[in-house]
């Protein structure tokens, strides 16, 4: 059973590529609890505050990522990710010079975020359609569970370390500690072997943006998931604004406490994605609605306890269902794309549950400095909850089972001649 679940790892190129982001992803977890904790020192506590730095840094998102899944099908994806985390790693270190120096100031830090948020607009769908290169399409599952499994143990080794240092050392540290970590990430990826990449058909310098959509605008089956990241990422996934104000505000304890909050989380995380590591082929349309539910359900009852041993477990339960529902989400996205789109869909994908963010969380921040950070939980989580259920009613009547037989991975007809 073990064996099954990490076959994925027998590909060469994969383990490096896990190695490498194992270490670099852990470290990124640190830096955002420091640069959280940074912003809020800084702001007197500010949910709004915080709130613009996270929109800033998900903006770009918004504005690049649809010609970055342009980028990644057009050009190399191996040598977009190695500039992309060399520029990372750099910003990383600009700023932990600035707070070495005892220079910095709030407006530093929008300008760090927003930067980094353009490096991250252009990794992303690069990384995400990577993955299938390495390991090609049978072990595409197995993948990109071992890559959910290898971010969520991130989420819950990074924080736990990141409050030790952060009260010992000081945020600077870790700031430091993030921008070496790149280095592991470029060197697993220059040990690669290019000749084993599983890399699609050719054409790919003509690769239009446009043509992405168009084949979208033919695929139903795609449109469902899609519909459902972008409002579940706006309305549920606020966390990265939540957990630290449930930390400062509502349980009044310092950042080893928030360090917690968002171990829980990410362990539960962790459990969806080795219990998803199994799965051979494309989840349904009905799977991925049932989980949704769950999510929306879990993060209601989340914001409605108050203690902090049973936020806690409620939190280590809404991450195990938000995970369940993004990879299901993710696998029914990527199994049915044409390999010569996905990088464009997948961009599509990172847009809309990265980019929804910034909408998200400007509202979050003023519903939490005005009801308190509970409200955005179970707010959130209901507000989920009503938009499945419509998203339900409008598909009740549609067989997306037969719609798969019929196009499967494959262009629309009137494509087949556009091969980007």
């Amino acid at each position: 059973m073990v064996r099954h679940s990490l076959r994925s790892l027998s590909v060469r190129n994969f383990r490096y590529f896990t190695v490498g982001q194992v270490l670099s992803v852990t470290c990124g977890w640190m830096m955002f609890i420091a640069q959280d904790w940074l912003v809020l020192s800084m702001s007197g506590d500010s949910a709004q505050t915080l709130g613009v730095v996270t929109a800033l840094q998900f903006t770009p998102v918004l504005l690049l990522t649809l010609y970055a899944g342009r980028l990644a099908d057009r050009f190399d994806k191996r040598r977009l990710l190695v500039l992309t985390n060399v520029a990372a790693g750099a910003l990383a270190l600009l700023l932990g010079i600035l707070l070495l120096s005892g220079a910095e100031r709030l407006w530093h830090v929008y300008v760090f975020a927003f930067a980094l948020g353009t490096v991250t607009a252009v990794e992303t769908p690069t990384r995400m359609s990577f993955v299938s290169e390495m390991v090609g399409p049978d072990l595409l599952p197995n993948a990109s569970a071992m890559s959910a499994a290898y971010f969520n143990l991130a989420r819950i080794i990074g924080p736990a370390i990141a409050g030790v240092a952060i009260s010992q050392f000081g945020v600077v540290s870790v700031v430091l500690l993030n921008a070496v970590s790149y280095l592991a990430t470029v060197a697993a990826l220059l040990r690669m072997r290019p000749e084993e990449l599983l890399r699609p058909g050719t054409g790919s310098r003509e690769a239009k943006v446009s043509d992405g959509l168009r084949y979208l605008a033919g695929r139903p089956d795609l449109v469902l998931p899609l519909t459902l990241v972008a409002c579940l990422g706006m309305l549920a996934f606020n966390f990265q604004l939540v957990l630290p104000l449930l930390a400062k505000t509502v349980f009044h304890s310092g950042s080893a406490s928030f360090g917690m909050l968002t171990t829980a989380l990410a362990a539960g995380s962790l459990a969806a994605a080795f219990a998803t590591s199994v799965r051979s082929g494309r989840p349904s349309q009905r799977l991925v609605l049932v989980s949704a539910v769950a999510f929306a359900a879990v993060e209601t009852a989340a914001g409605l306890v108050t203690g902090y041993l049973t936020t806690l477990l409620l939190l280590a339960a809404t991450g195990f269902a938000a995970g369940y529902f993004a990879q299901a989400a993710n696998h029914r996205i990527q199994l049915g794309t044409d390999p010569l789109y996905r990088g464009r869909v997948m961009a599509l994908y990172s847009l809309i549950f990265t980019g929804s963010t910034p909408v998200g969380i400007l509202l979050c921040g003023w519903l939490a400095d005005h009801w308190g950070v509970r409200v955005v939980l179970w707010g959130g989580g209901l507000a989920s909850l009503a938009v499945t259920f419509v998203l339900i009613l409008v598909f009740a009547g549609r067989r997306p089972e037969a719609v798969d037989r019929q196009e499967g991975p494959a262009a629309p007809r009137a494509l087949r001649n556009v091969r980007r």
